[in-house]
């Protein structure tokens, strides 16, 4: 069964609820994207490796 699809499109011009409804929404910079990620991944790999050297000082004082 096939769905027939319609795409309308409205002027900004006609009326102010449809100007405000196709105005974009606020994106972020791609250079900000940049940095939010890389300092989630430097905070990512920094928690991994406190949580690797807990558990290698926990074994260490077992084998002791």
């Amino acid at each position: 069964m096939a769905t027939n699809i319609t795409i309308t499109e409205t002027q900004a011009g006609t009326s102010p609820a449809a100007a405000t409804a196709t105005t974009p929404s606020r994106k972020l910079p791609g250079w900000l994207w940049f940095i939010a990620l890389w300092c989630f991944g430097v905070a990512a790999a920094m928690s991994l490796g406190f949580a690797f050297k807990l558990l290698m000082n926990a074994t260490l004082f077992a084998v002791r």
